[in-house]
């Protein structure tokens, strides 16, 4: 297909936001989403977050070049910041674009005349690190989805030991109040009912902008001028929840702008030693203080947590206080990384690693935990009434629609009513099944 395209992306939300954007914006200039096989131009948005993550975005274009030769690859994203002469000597790759171009790719796409010779590929490349405007790519829905990601903010100061995304996505940076209102607001007219607000590290909103303007303010915009009905937030850093982030996120679940009562959490190590050497500017006890009063003052939330396993350094003591510290808590489920060393950072030098073994059976350890804590979490909501935004039809094999509660839940609905897609829906959780299925009907 001469306009055809397809966007092949691994990694983050972030990554995720910015493909949705780069499609619409080839799709306003005439081009057609097909599979990899048919289309014209296939993109590849890469990760280098972890060893694997890098492996797999060489694999997804090696896959590309083998099941369509005469396509041209163009590829962008952190992998193409971070090592662009790499992706550039791959097989059919006509183009490198690091993140601060990734909003020139429509009209790479449209340049037709590259060569797909290997040894000619364009690198389009500067030093993030000197960035410092914030380069939007247009919120983004497609076809009958109910929610969209908005990005509004990108980069990173922090340099964690063990993080490559500072040297791929440069400092923070954050798109202007006004423009996040104008893309809620368009993305209210196309019929998105819940937007979530992604960034790379998205508690640091503003701070680049003025001294007024900051995450809070932002939200305080979207309830006060109503342009979407539910807002959910991304992954945000402990030292960045504010008890007047908690209460704001309590006091507003009901009306338009509400906010969901959904947070994800960094923690990565239990451990102060670790925490300490990862340089996370908090240790185990401001932690649990922040996840204690997150719990009480929303009772009912998903509370997230990210959990790094087997960082240098880590033995059996320090694995244990962050397997315990996570038992206790009153958290929901966890998202389980095993340390992957990056070329770039300081941890890459550390000398003391943890075997690979040591690692896949702590992963595994803490993953038997985030499951007991997610089956612990559906069983507590049972009885409990939730706000659910269908997502789904009635199946016709299950006779059962599905959707996305306030508090982060799949839930399959039962009954006689039949919610339309894109409509919110009071619902009572009924059940939760063995393969961790929650069920419930419409109130």
């Amino acid at each position: 297909m001469d306009k055809g395209y397809c966007v092949t992306t691994l990694g983050c939300r972030v990554n995720q936001c910015e493909s949705a954007a780069i499609g619409r914006r080839l799709e306003e200039r005439g081009w057609q989403q097909t599979a990899a096989q048919e289309a014209s131009v296939c993109i590849v948005n890469t990760c280098a977050v972890t060893r694997k993550a890098a492996m797999q975005s060489r694999q997804a274009i090696r896959r590309i070049a083998r099941a369509n030769p005469g396509a041209r690859i163009i590829v962008t994203g952190c992998y193409a910041q971070i090592d662009p002469s790499t992706l550039a000597c791959l097989e059919g790759v006509d183009t490198v674009a690091g993140n601060a171009f990734k909003h020139i790719i429509p009209d790479l796409a449209a340049d037709g005349n590259r060569s797909r010779d290997r040894e000619t590929a364009r690198i389009i490349h500067d030093d993030i690190s000197a960035c410092r405007q914030f380069a939007p790519l247009p919120a983004s829905v497609k076809g009958t989805r109910t929610r969209a990601l908005l990005k509004i903010q990108d980069g990173c100061n922090s340099f964690c030991t063990y993080c490559i995304v500072p040297y791929a996505r440069g400092p923070s940076r954050s798109m202007p109040q006004d423009e996040v209102m104008r893309n809620l607001h368009s993305l209210g007219k196309e019929g998105v009912r819940e937007v979530v607000l992604t960034g790379i590290h998205l508690g640091q909103y503003g701070k680049d902008l003025s001294e007024t303007t900051g995450l809070e303010s932002v939200l305080d915009a979207a309830r006060t001028r109503g342009a979407i009905e539910r807002i959910r937030l991304s992954s945000i850093e402990p030292t960045e929840i504010s008890e007047t982030l908690l209460a704001g996120i309590a006091n507003r679940r009901t009306g338009r702008g509400r906010l969901c009562g959904h947070l994800h959490v960094p923690l990565q190590s239990g451990d102060d030693k670790i925490l300490k050497r990862m340089r996370r500017p908090y240790d185990g006890a401001l932690f649990r203080k922040v996840i204690t009063r997150a719990r009480r003052l929303l009772p009912d939330a998903a509370i997230g947590v990210d959990v790094l396993a087997g960082f240098p350094g880590e033995d059996e003591t320090a694995f244990m206080h962050t397997f315990e510290l996570l038992e206790q808590l009153p958290v929901s489920y966890l998202h389980v990384f095993p340390f992957s060393p990056r070329p770039g950072t300081p941890a890459w030098h550390f000398k003391d690693k943890v075997s690979t073994g040591v690692i896949k059976e702590r992963c595994l350890k803490l993953r038997r935990l985030s499951d007991a804590k997610r089956r612990n979490f559906y069983l507590s909501l049972v009885g409990k009434k939730v706000e659910v935004l269908i997502e789904t039809g009635r199946d016709r094999r299950t006779g059962l629609a599905r959707g996305l509660s306030d508090n982060y839940v799949q839930v399959a609905i039962s009954g006689d009513l039949r919610p339309a897609v894109n409509t919110f829906v009071t619902v009572e959780i009924t059940s939760v099944t063995e393969d961790l299925m929650v069920m419930g009907k419409p109130v």
